[in-house]
This record gives C-alpha cells, sequence and structure tokens, in this order.
C-alpha cells in the first residue's frame, strides 16, 4: 500500500528532508513506523555486485568488461547500477513508476545517492540528464518519474551541476520497451531521442551522466548516448537505479 502521506508530500514539491519525518512502514519488511526502505531491509538485499564497467552485468571480480562489451563496446565510457532488478527492488520500482507512489521518490534516490560509485559518477559529470519519457507516457502516468528521482537525487547529495530535463525529447514507441529483445530495441529506438535546438549549447563539450531507473539491455542508454555525442558531449556515462539480469 502506497505512503499516501510521503506521496502527497512529494506531489505538493516539499523539500526531500521532510520526508524521512513522516511516520512510515518500510515497503519492503512492513516495520512500522520506519523508512521507507529500513536499513535491515537495505542491508539485506543491497549486496556489493562486481560489474562490468561499460554496461553494469555482473561479472567475477577483478574483470572489468564484460566479452559482449568487448566485443562491441557501447557508446557509454561507463556505467554504474546501484541495484539487481529482482526482489524486492522491483516491486518498489513497479509501485513508483505505475503505480503513482511518489513517497518512494526520497527513499529511492537515497540508495543512489549513498552509493560510492554513483557518488563517483555524479562528481566526475558536468551535468545529469534523466532518461526521458515520451510526451503521451509523461500525460499518462502524471508525472515524469525520472525528473523526480533525479531532483531528489540532487537534493541529497548537493550536486551542483545542471538537469538538464528538457535538453533531449523522445519520440513515442508503440512497442513496450520491456517487451522487446535487444535487437528489436535497437530498431525501434532509431532516431527516437533528439536534441531540443536551444539545447546545444548545454551539451557541446560536457561529460553528461545519464540517470536510468532500470537497464534491462542497454539499448535505450546507447541510442540516447549516440544522440549526445553526435551534439558534441565530451563524453557519456551512465547510472541506473537497477540492472536487469
Amino acid at each position: 500500500m502506497p505512503n499516501l502521506a510521503a506521496t502527497w508530500l512529494s506531489r505538493l514539491g516539499l523539500p526531500a528532508q521532510a520526508l524521512p519525518a513522516v511516520p512510515s512502514q518500510c515497503a519492503v519488511c512492513g516495520r512500522w513506523p520506519s523508512l521507507r526502505i529500513c536499513p535491515d531491509c537495505r542491508k539485506r538485499w543491497m549486496p556489493q555486485v562486481h560489474r562490468c564497467s561499460r554496461c553494469a552485468l555482473p561479472l567475477p571480480s577483478q574483470t572489468l568488461e564484460c566479452g559482449a562489451c568487448l566485443k562491441r563496446p557501447p557508446h557509454l565510457s561507463h556505467c554504474v547500477a546501484v541495484l539487481d532488478y529482482g526482489y524486492p527492488w522491483q516491486k518498489l520500482i513497479t509501485r513508483y513508476k505505475f503505480e503513482g507512489d511518489l513517497g518512494l521518490t526520497h527513499s529511492l534516490a537515497h540508495l543512489i545517492g549513498t552509493h560510492e560509485q554513483a557518488l563517483h559518477c555524479l562528481q566526475g559529470s558536468d551535468a545529469l540528464l534523466p532518461v526521458p519519457a515520451s510526451a503521451a507516457r509523461v500525460r499518462e502516468r502524471g508525472f515524469d518519474h525520472m525528473d523526480l528521482l533525479a531532483r531528489s537525487l540532487v537534493r541529497q547529495t548537493g550536486y551542483s551541476a545542471p538537469i538538464l530535463s528538457r535538453a533531449v525529447q523522445r519520440r513515442h514507441v508503440d512497442l513496450p520497451q520491456h517487451s522487446a529483445s535487444r535487437q528489436q530495441r535497437l530498431r525501434q529506438l532509431r532516431g527516437v531521442f533528439s536534441l531540443h535546438a536551444d539545447a546545444t549549447s548545454q551539451i557541446a563539450g560536457k561529460r553528461i551522466l545519464l540517470l536510468d531507473d532500470v537497464m534491462t539491455t542497454g539499448a535505450t542508454l546507447d541510442a540516447l548516448a549516440i544522440c549526445l555525442l553526435d551534439a558534441g558531449a565530451a563524453s557519456v556515462c551512465a547510472l541506473a537505479l537497477a540492472r536487469a539480469a
């Protein structure tokens, strides 16, 4: 069940520090009163995972890149994922993204903002660009979940570089991304991203960090990276809340 008090505080745009003070229930174990994601659940369900530096898939320790990235390097210079897209995070991200439980915004951003490699990515970037949704998708949901997540992350970490939420527009794709193979995604994403006419100066020569909720095959991030590199970005890295296997 969504935390209605925290959700409406998020809708009202109150500062992130106001949210933890609201009596809440852990969205994972149900403990009350608690944070939306309690410390015990964080400790249990957030193991340290060694990942490929280019696509964030789990790898044996001491291995820097997976075979697929060595064979066909993605356009991302670096990629970090905070979580595996499995229990219990899959349920929480679904509640946030598709069920409008905006009270989870602060807690999900906190998972990113307290991750050591994620902080390193933030510190090494010139701008943060949340992966854009199409205008049709935003209208359907009633909110831009990635923009909200990015703004909460910035408030919690003190990140001082700009958030480029309006720099790139996304053409609506009818085929749901989660039901497509990697090759289908690559085909359907050709030309799906385009830079706004007045955004070139925000991109050219800059180290851009993309923020995504769930990285599945990496096709979306790769297509967005191509768009930004074509616009003159110095480099494009990515930060994903969760990585699907």
